[in-house]
C-alpha cells in the first residue's frame, strides 16, 4: 500500500474524502502578481517605487524589460499548481513607441495586448488588473483620488476609467472575468487638521471612474483599505470602514489584504463577516511582519485559517485569491512558486477538514469533542497527500528548485 493510500484511510476515518479534495484543489485559482519579477518597478518610466510602499533588497537578476519579466514568469507558472492567473499594474503597460506620448490616463488595451499573448500562450484562467496610483509625477503631497488640486484629481479618475475599459478587454480575450482592485496610497505624514473633506472627494473621484460604462458580468471592481504606508503614517483616506461602506452602497467588492490591519486583527474572522453581506470578496494574500511589508507568504497558522474560512463555507469560487508581496533579497521565481505552493498546501489543509462533523459539534455545544478533533486532524498526513497531488500534476516535491538554480545560474546573473 502506498502512502497515500495509507494517509486516504487515515482522512477516511474521519469522513474525509482525499479524492474529493484533490480534484477541488485543482479547481481553485490563484491569481499571480507580476510585480514580484521586477521590484514593483514596472515598465511605464518610473524611476523608483514611491506612494507608502518599499521594496527592499538588491538580490541580482531583477527583470529589467517585458521580455525578461515574461520569461520569468513563464518559468514559474511552470512550477506552480492548480489554476493560476496574472495579475498586472497598470504601470507595467507596454508602450513601445508611445512611451513618452502617452500617459497612464491615456493608456488603451493595445500597450497590453502583448500581456494577452502571453496568458493564452502559457495557459492561463485569466488576468487581473490594478489602476497604478503611485510612482508618478502626478501624485502631489501623497494624495491622488482625494487631491485638493482639480487638476491631479481628474487626471487620476481619467487613469481608472482607462483601467475598467481594459479590463472588459481582458475579459473578453480571455474568456473569464476581470477583477479591477483600486488601491491608492493617500494619506498624510502627521496628523491631519481636517478627516473628512479627503475622504468626500475620494468618494467622488470613486463614483466618477464607476459612471463609466463597463460589462459588470466581465469586469469586477474592488476597493482596497490599508491601515498606514511609509511616509504616510498618521492618516488614510481609504481606511476600512471608509471601503466597507463605499462597497456596501456602491454594489462593488471589498478586498482584503491580511498585511493592511492591525497585527492583532485576522483576516480569517472578516472573510465570513463580508460572506454574510456579499457574492464575491476579493483576497490579497501576503505575510506582514510588524507592518504591511509583503513577504512571501509561508504556511503559517493564519494563512490555514484563512483557507479554512474559504473552504468550510462553500467561497472556493467566491472568494477571489490573489498574491501580493514583493522581496528583492531572495532569488525572485522561488519567491513566487514558495508562496503559491504555500497557499494550495492551506487551501489542501482546509480540503481535508471534517467541517460538516467540526460545525455540527459547535452547534450542539460539544466544545470538548470539538477542540479534541481539531487537535487530532493537525498530525493526520497532509504531506503525503500533497506529494499525490503533485505527482498527479507532473511535478515531483522539491525538485522544482533545481530548475530555479539552474535557471539562475544561465539566465538571471547575466542581468546588470
Amino acid at each position: 500500500m502506498s502512502r497515500y493510500d495509507q494517509a486516504k484511510e487515515a482522512f477516511a476515518a474521519y469522513g474525509v474524502d482525499a479524492e474529493a479534495a484533490l480534484r477541488e484543489l485543482r479547481e481553485i485559482p490563484v491569481s499571480v502578481h507580476c510585480w514580484q519579477g521586477d521590484d514593483v518597478v514596472g515598465f511605464d518610466g518610473a524611476a523608483s517605487l514611491e506612494g507608502g510602499i518599499q521594496t527592499t533588497g538588491n538580490y541580482p537578476g531583477r527583470a529589467r524589460t517585458p521580455e525578461e519579466l515574461m520569461a520569468d514568469l513563464k518559468l514559474a507558472f511552470s512550477l506552480m499548481t492548480g489554476k493560476k492567473r496574472l495579475n498586472l499594474h497598470a504601470s507595467y503597460a507596454i508602450l513601445g513607441g508611445d512611451k513618452g506620448k502617452v500617459d497612464r490616463d491615456a493608456y488603451t488595451p493595445a500597450h497590453f495586448a502583448p500581456w494577452v499573448r502571453f496568458a493564452k500562450e502559457i495557459g492561463l484562467e485569466g488576468i487581473d488588473f490594478n489602476p497604478t496610483f503611485f510612482s508618478h509625477p502626478m501624485v502631489k503631497n501623497g494624495m491622488t483620488l482625494s487631491s485638493p488640486d482639480e487638476k491631479v484629481r481628474k487626471f487620476w479618475v481619467r487613469h481608472g476609467q482607462a483601467c475598467l475599459k481594459i479590463a472588459e478587454y481582458f475579459a473578453e480575450e480571455t474568456g473569464s472575468h476581470c477583477l479591477v482592485n483600486i488601491w491608492v496610497p493617500d494619506g498624510l505624514k502627521d496628523v491631519p487638521a481636517d478627516r473628512l473633506t479627503p475622504r468626500l472627494r475620494l468618494k467622488q473621484s470613486l463614483d466618477e471612474i464607476l459612471s463609466v460604462p463597463y460589462d459588470k458580468s466581465k469586469v469586477r471592481v474592488a476597493v482596497e483599505s490599508k491601515v498606514f504606508g511609509i511616509g504616510v503614517e498618521s492618516y488614510t483616506v481609504g481606511s476600512n470602514e471608509f471601503y466597507q461602506n463605499y462597497a456596501a452602497t456602491r454594489g462593488i467588492c471589498c478586498l482584503l489584504d491580511n498585511g493592511h490591519y492591525h497585527p492583532l486583527e485576522y483576516v480569517s474572522d472578516k472573510i465570513p463577516s463580508l460572506l454574510a453581506f456579499y457574492d464575491t470578496v476579493a483576497l490579497h494574500v501576503t505575510r506582514g511582519v510588524r507592518w504591511d511589508s509583503d513577504h512571501v507568504v509561508l504556511l503559517e497558522d493564519e494563512l490555514k485559517e484563512i483557507c479554512k474560512e474559504i473552504v468550510r463555507n462553500g467561497a472556493t469560487q467566491k472568494v477571489m485569491i490573489a498574491l501580493d508581496y514583493f522581496d528583492a533579497s531572495i532569488n525572485r521565481i522561488s519567491a513566487w512558486v514558495v508562496g503559491e505552493r504555500n497557499v494550495q498546501k492551506a487551501l489542501l489543509f482546509a480540503l481535508l477538514q471534517p467541517h460538516a462533523k467540526l460545525r455540527a459539534m459547535q452547534e450542539e455545544g460539544n466544545f470538548t469533542e470539538q477542540m479534541m478533533l481539531q487537535e487530532e486532524m493537525k498530525t493526520l498526513p497532509y504531506g503525503d497527500v500533497w506529494e499525490e497531488y503533485l505527482a498527479r500534476n507532473g511535478f515531483a516535491g522539491s525538485d522544482w528548485f533545481e530548475k530555479v538554480r539552474t535557471y539562475e545560474a544561465k539566465i538571471l546573473k547575466e542581468r546588470r
